[in-house]
């Protein structure tokens, strides 16, 4: 049987592919918007925010203070987060309170620093 991967490649396949129902993949939009919210996580200072976030909702102000951080530099890093909606941020009074857009981002995050922390994860390239 031969397999199509890519547009202009065809894999000869020994496997039997007359199992279960075939896969569910997205569409392009939605790999593109996965995509991009994967390069917003990306960044060290917004995973650490999303990590700090994944333990239940803050201020943006005890966010700055946790990370040692300035306040501008947290709410900007925050603004890009709420972007790719990942984050979203509720007023209360003068403070908004951000938390994680939802259940599906805090097992991404969850499940990628407990990756990137197991003894066997490859270093990251110099």
């Amino acid at each position: 049987m031969q397999v199509q991967y890519y547009p202009d490649e065809v894999v000869d396949c020994q496997h039997s592919h007359t199992g279960p129902a075939p896969l569910r993949l997205v569409g392009a939009a939605a790999l593109a918007r996965a995509a991009a919210m994967l390069r917003t996580a990306a960044d060290p200072e917004r995973l650490r925010l999303l990590q700090l976030l994944s333990h239940g909702p803050r201020c943006v102000s005890e966010l700055a203070d946790l990370l040692n951080q300035p306040l501008p530099a947290t709410s900007q890093r925050l603004r890009v987060l709420r972007s790719e909606r990942l984050v979203h941020g509720a007023r209360d009074g003068r403070h908004i309170i951000y938390s994680l857009a939802d259940r599906h981002v805090s097992d991404l995050i969850l499940a990628v620093l407990a990756h990137a922390d197991e003894p066997s994860a490859p270093s990251p390239k110099s």
